[in-house]
C-alpha cells in the first residue's frame, strides 16, 4: 500500500513553488549542519591525536625562524653600540602599536589550556622579539590630564569600540565625539561606582583610613579602583588580556592603577598579606576549583583582619547554587566570617591574629614551613596555606592608619635586615625628590604626570616623598633584589615583582614618568659579565630554587663565580643574557610619548645610557647629582619624543 506523498503547506504561492523552496531550506540546514560537524570532528582530530602535532610544529618553526631574524637584527644593533657606533633603532610595524612581548596571542596560544595557563605570562628570551620602537596609532595626541580623565579620554588614544559596544548599557563607558567617556558603571553596579561603594561602606571601614591597599580581581575599566582615590584607598586593579582587548590599557589612560595579570597556575607577583581589601566584581574566577587553589591564593594576598569582596557568580546566583556552597564552606574552612549577603554581593573578615584552617574536603592543608609566602615570581599555586607567624602584628587594626603607616617602620622590616635603613632611606630620598623638583625641573606637580614607575623601588621611599602630589606610584621590586615589596605594602603603597630581563604586563603608552636608581643592576649584559640566573624557571623546578634563594641573592651582592660554580645544572638551563638596550626599548614601549625617565647611575654608565637614548630618538639633558651623592653618581633626564 502506497503512502500519501503530503505537500508542505502553501506560503503565498503554488504548490510547486512551495516544494521547491522547502527542499532549498532543507538543503541549505543540511549543509550548514555538515560544515560543522565536520569542523567539530577536525578540531577534534587536532587538539587529542597526533594529527595536530605537525600544524603546532609548524607555527613553532616559523616562530623560531622568526625570532632567528630579530636575534641577528638585535645583535647587529648592540654590536655597533658596543663599539660606540652611532645606531638607529626603527620603529615597529604599525600593526604592533599594542606590543605585549609576554602576553602575545600567537606565543602564548602554543601552550596548554588547563588552568588558563596560556593566558598567563610568556616572554621571548632576549633576542627572539623585534627591537623595535612601538609607533603611537594614529591621531594619537597627549593625554587628558588627571582628574578629567578619569571621566573622558581621547578616542584616537585607543580607538577600540568594542566595550563601549558591549558594556555601554551596563554604564562601562560610551563612545561620544572625539572622545570614551566613562559614567562609572560596571556589570554588578550599573547605576554607578560610587553607589556600589556606599553600600560596602555600610559593613567595612572605608572612610575611616582604617584601610589602605586594596586589589580588585578581573576589574573591567578599574571604575571601582578609580573612585575608591577619593576614599585614600589606593586599589592596584588587574585584569587579563582578553577579546576585549584593552580593558588595563583604559584604565591606565584614564590615571587609575592597573596592569595585565591572570590567575591561572601561579601566585600573583605581590607578598603575603599585601592587600587590606581584596574585591572582585563578576571577576568569573573559579574560586573553589583545583583543590581550592585560587581561594588560597586569595587568603595569601589578604592582610590579617582585611575584607574580601565577592559580588556576583557565584553568589546566590541561579544555577550556581552548588559552586555557592562550595564557596561559603572554603571560607569556613579558612574561618573568615561572614559579614553579610545583600543580594548577589557577599563580604567576609579574615581572623586577625593566627592562621586557622578547619577540616574541609577541598583538600587545603597547611603548608611546609620552608614555604615562603612571599616568593610569587613563577612561583606555582599551591593548595596548602601559611600559618601566620606574625602575632598580628601587621593586621588590619594593628598597623597604623593612614598616612601614619607611610612613615612608621615596617614590623617586617626585621625580615629584610634593613630595619635600620628604613628612616635614613626615607629621608634620603624627601631630598632627592625636593631636588628633582627644584634643580631639574621635573614637573612632578604637573596635570602631566600622573603614571609613575619605579623601577627599582628598594623600600618605596621614592613613592613616600611623592604622596602628596597628585599622582600614583607603582614600586617595582626586581625579583633577584631582596624581597622589601611586603615593606611598601605595609606602608600603604603598591608595587609588583619583576625581572627586568623580561617584558613588563603593561600595555605600550601607559606610564608618564619612569624612574630608575642604578639602571646598570637591572640587567646582566656583555659588558658586565654577570651571569644572571633567571627566575623564570617551570613550576616543576620551583622545589629546586627554593633552597638556592640565598645563594642567588649572595651572587648579586658581589660573591658570583662561586654561586655559579655550585649552582644545580636545572638553574643553569634558565640563564639568560639581556642588555642594557633590552631594557630602554621596553621603557620606551611602557612611556607615553612626550613622557619623561629620570635615571640615576654612575658616569659610565650613563655615557651608554645616552649612546642608546640617540638610537631610540629621546631628548636627553645631563645633570649633576645632589651634593651628598657619590661623586660619580650622574642624572640623565629624558624626554620621549612621538616617533610614527
Amino acid at each position: 500500500m502506497r503512502h500519501a506523498n503530503h505537500s508542505p503547506p502553501r506560503r503565498g504561492g503554488g504548490g510547486t513553488a512551495g516544494g521547491a523552496s522547502f527542499i532549498r531550506r532543507c538543503a541549505l540546514i543540511d549543509l550548514v549542519a555538515t560544515f560543522f560537524f565536520s569542523a567539530l570532528v577536525l578540531f577534534l582530530l587536532l587538539a587529542f591525536t597526533p594529527l595536530g602535532d605537525p600544524l603546532a610544529a609548524s607555527g613553532r618553526r616559523y616562530l623560531g625562524r622568526q625570532s632567528a631574524s630579530f636575534a641577528r637584527q638585535r645583535e647587529k644593533v648592540i654590536t655597533a653600540i658596543e663599539l660606540g657606533e652611532e645606531v638607529v633603532i626603527e620603529s615597529c610595524p604599525a600593526e604592533e602599536v599594542d606590543k605585549m612581548p609576554c602576553e602575545d596571542p600567537r606565543r602564548n596560544s602554543l601552550f596548554d589550556r588547563y588552568m588558563n595557563f596560556y593566558r598567563e605570562r610568556h616572554c621571548p628570551a632576549p633576542g627572539e622579539a623585534l627591537l623595535c620602537l612601538v609607533p603611537p596609532p594614529k591621531g594619537y595626541r597627549v593625554r587628558i590630564p588627571w582628574p578629567e580623565s578619569l571621566h573622558k579620554i581621547w578616542h584616537d588614544n585607543m580607538p577600540y569600540n568594542k566595550i563601549a559596544e558591549r558594556k555601554g548599557h551596563q554604564g562601562w563607558m560610551t563612545e561620544e565625539g572625539p572622545y570614551f567617556i566613562f559614567p562609572g558603571g560596571g556589570t554588578m553596579f550599573p547605576d554607578g561606582a560610587e553607589q556600589y561603594i556606599e553600600k560596602l561602606g555600610q559593613y567595612i571601614p572605608i572612610k575611616k583610613g582604617i584601610l589602605r591597599t586594596a586589589l580588585d580581581m578581573g576589574c573591567g575599566v578599574a571604575s571601582f579602583g578609580g573612585f575608591l582615590l577619593k576614599e585614600n584607598l589606593l586599589t592596584l586593579s588587574f585584569a587579563p588580556r582578553d577579546s576585549h582587548k584593552s580593558q588595563i590599557q583604559f584604565a591606565l589612560e584614564r590615571g587609575i592603577p592597573a596592569f595585565v595579570a591572570m590567575l591561572g597556575t601561579r601566585r600573583l607577583p605581590f607578598p603575603a598579606y599585601a592587600f587590606d581589601l581584596i574585591h572582585c566584581s563578576r571577576c568569573l574566577i573559579p574560586f573553589t576549583a583545583y583543590n581550592g587553589s585560587y581561594i588560597v591564593e586569595v587568603d595569601r594576598l589578604l592582610r590579617p583582619g582585611g575584607y574580601l569582596v565577592i559580588s556576583g557568580p557565584p553568589v546566590k546566583w541561579a544555577k550556581q547554587e552548588f559552586e555557592w556552597d562550595h564557596l561559603q564552606a572554603a571560607a569556613l574552612a579558612l574561618c573568615y566570617k561572614l559579614l553579610v549577603v545583600d543580594g548577589n554581593t557577599a563580604i567576609w573578615k579574615k581572623p586577625s591574629i593566627a592562621s586557622c584552617l578547619k577540616e574541609n574536603k577541598l583538600g587545603i592543608g597547611y603548608c611546609r614551613d620552608s614555604n615562603d609566602p612571599s616568593e610569587a615570581w613563577y612561583f606555582k599555586l599551591n593548595a596548602c596555606v601559611n600559618k601566620n607567624l606574625a602575632k598580628g602584628e601587621f593586621a588590619v587594626g594593628a598597623i597604623p592608619k593612614w598616612p601614619d603607616r607611610l612613615l612608621k617602620p615596617s614590623p617586617r622590616l626585621s625580615l629584610t635586615e634593613r630595619g635600620d635603613s628604613f628612616e635614613a632611606d626615607t629621608q634620603l630620598w624627601a631630598r632627592r625628590v625636593e631636588y628633582y623638583k627644584k634643580s631639574l625641573g621635573i614637573k612632578l606637580e604637573s596635570p602631566s604626570v600622573r603614571n609613575v614607575m619605579d623601577m627599582n623601588a628598594n623600600m618605596g621611599a621614592f613613592a613616600a616623598a611623592l604622596s602628596h602630589n597628585d599622582v600614583w606610584v607603582l614600586n617595582v621590586v626586581p625579583v633577584l633584589f631582596p624581597l622589601t615589596l611586603d615593606v611598601i605594602y605595609d606602608r600603604g603603597l603598591t608595587g609588583v615583582y619583576h625581572d627586568w630581563c623580561e617584558a613588563f604586563s603593561t600595555y605600550p603608552r601607559t606610564y608618564d614618568l619612569l624612574h630608575v636608581s642604578g639602571i646598570s643592576s637591572l640587567v646582566a649584559d656583555s659588558s658586565s659579565n654577570l651571569n644572571r640566573y633567571h627566575l623564570r624557571t617551570l613550576s616543576s623546578f620551583q622545589s629546586i630554587l627554593g633552597p638556592f634563594r640565598k645563594k642567588i641573592l649572595r651572587a648579586e651582592s658581589g660573591r658570583r663565580s662561586e654561586t655559579n660554580k655550585n649552582a644545580p645544572r636545572h638553574l643553569k638551563m634558565y640563564c639568560a643574557w639581556c642588555h642594557l638596550v633590552d631594557l630602554m626599548v621596553e621603557m620606551d614601549r611602557i612611556l607615553r610619548p612626550k613622557g619623561t625617565a629620570v635615571i640615576r647611575d654612575s658616569m659610565e654608565v650613563i655615557d651608554k645610557v645616552a649612546q642608546i637614548a640617540r638610537a631610540i630618538r629621546w631628548t636627553t639633558d645631563l645633570h649633576q647629582a645632589e651634593p651628598e651623592s657619590p661623586g660619580d653618581e650622574r642624572i640623565l633626564v629624558i624626554t620621549k619624543n612621538i616617533v610614527s
